[in-house]
């Protein structure tokens, strides 16, 4: 126990640097994680990703879900994607994000990834449809996972582990900067869910 480290969940910048991530940890009690992963699961209109790269088409093992307040259209890798309704449980996890960040946010997207092998190769996410420097919120369900960050200029890197019921923030200019990724792992053979609440700039 550190009797000196007066840190609160979410008062310190991971990043040295060009950008702003705070974690914040569990926020609800393993129950009832629990009970949002099974519904994410078995509630979600869930399709393998697409990508469209060097002209050839790729489906993906991981699976994707796109959720707003209205029809967004959301286009990355060279495919273009339609936001479905909200449902009850999105709204809800939504809603705790948005209390516990101070932000708001219109739009989610989701990432199914069904064990350690499924993983995110380096990126940013910096699509035109964004909110410029908006704050991108991630909240994790599930096995957790390492989270690694990359600098785009001198390759500094840092990382944390994604615990089952948390949530990560990104914001200012991470996206500029930063690339972020999720490595694949032996360590696991579990599920994990990933949900990212965003603003789409209509």
């Amino acid at each position: 126990m550190d009797l000196f480290n007066t840190d609160t969940p979410g008062s310190r910048n991971l990043l040295p640097y060009d950008g702003s991530v705070q974690y914040f940890g569990k926020l609800m009690s393993g129950q009832t994680a629990d009970h949002y992963l099974d519904t994410l699961l078995h509630n979600i209109e869930w399709k393998n990703d697409e990508a469209v790269i060097f002209g050839k088409h790729i489906l993906t093992k991981r699976k994707v879900a796109w959720y707003g307040d209205q029809e967004f259209e959301y286009t990355y890798s060279n495919t273009t994607k339609r936001a479905l309704p909200w449902t009850t449980a999105l709204l809800e996890l939504k809603k705790i994000a948005e209390k516990t960040l101070g932000e708001t946010f219109n739009s989610c997207l989701l990432n199914l990834y069904h064990n350690g092998d499924e993983g995110m190769a380096w990126h940013s996410d910096g699509e035109k449809d964004l909110k410029k420097n908006g704050a991108i919120g991630s909240m994790s369900f599930g096995a957790e996972r390492k989270f690694a960050f990359k600098h785009k200029q001198n390759k500094q890197t840092v990382s944390l582990i994604l615990e089952h019921g948390s949530l990560l923030v990104m914001k200012d200019n991470t996206q500029t900067n930063w690339l972020h990724r999720l490595p694949p792992t032996k360590l696991t053979q579990k599920p994990r869910v990933n949900l990212t609440f965003r603003t789409i700039v209509t």
